[in-house]
């Protein structure tokens, strides 16, 4: 099987530090890779038959899609600041290019698509945020590129749970196709923890078991799940970041919890 857990390097010619794409998963859908550029430095991309949104998870930066530019994206100093990140939606085979102007660190997310739409902006204020559960289930969301918003494929949400909270819990799974009751969706969590030399656990399994794997994922560190239940635990003391990047063969997130913990979700 496949190893879930993929771990940051040091930075390549190019500045990525890290990458999965459909082939290194063993998965037909997502894709994910983390840049670190210096200021002034640029990273470019654009594949044909997928689509890509970029995000500028810290730092500012420029970025040029199919002919336009968006410029002054992002600012935030770190993704545990409460703060947008920038972002820009490329359609599917669209040539982009990040400039930083300051130090960045970008998350390239993406997944099959035909070209339909438009390079475009996220804005800010269309990135709408919610909290998620109560007590120490609490954690806080904002979905960069949900299905309400335009795309061919690809989900995004950021996640910031305090330390000593769980998260996408109780367990939930999309791995089936069930009309109205469960998409499937592949699924990649990219981690950051404040303070930095912190640790979290997350644990992807399915029913049977045949799939049970639990992790000590450390900052900057991707889990990938492709099938399975996969709840996320941070420690006391230590902030958890994550930034989701889901897409299958429907553009729709409907998940299910496992039968054995549903009963939280339904706690008064």
């Amino acid at each position: 099987m496949t190893d879930l857990l993929v771990r940051k390097h040091e930075p390549d010619a190019d500045g990525v530090v890290l990458e999965v794409t459909p082939k290194s998963a063993g998965w037909d859908h997502v894709g994910f890779k983390v840049v670190e550029l210096a200021a002034g430095q640029a990273a470019s991309g654009g594949e044909a038959g997928r689509e890509a949104c970029l995000v500028v998870l810290s730092g500012t930066a420029d970025i040029a899609v199919a002919r336009r530019t968006f410029a002054g994206l992002g600012g935030r100093a770190s993704v545990f600041e409460d703060a947008a990140p920038g972002a820009v939606y490329a359609p599917g085979g669209a040539a982009w290019t990040v400039t930083a102007a300051t130090p960045v660190e970008l998350a390239v997310c993406t997944a099959p698509a035909s070209g339909a739409g438009e390079a475009r902006e996220i804005a800010a204020g269309a990135m709408s945020r919610e909290v998620r559960g109560q007590g120490t289930n609490t954690r806080h969301v904002r979905n960069i590129l949900p299905e309400t918003e335009p795309a061919e494929s690809l989900l995004v949400v950021e996640v910031v749970t305090p330390g000593g909270n769980w998260s996408s819990y109780p367990p939930h799974k999309h791995d089936t196709a069930t009309a109205g009751q469960e998409t499937a969706l592949e699924e990649t969590y990219y981690h950051r923890l404040n303070p930095p030399q912190g640790f979290a656990f997350q644990r992807v399994y399915t029913d049977d078991r045949s799939l049970d794997q639990t992790f000590a994922v450390e900052d900057g560190d991707v889990v990938m799940v492709p099938r399975g239940y996969h709840p996320v635990g941070a420690p006391h003391g230590y902030d958890l970041y994550y930034l989701n990047v889901m897409a299958g063969p429907k553009r729709q997130w409907i998940f299910r919890n496992d039968p054995a913990h549903d009963w939280i979700a339904h706690k008064a």
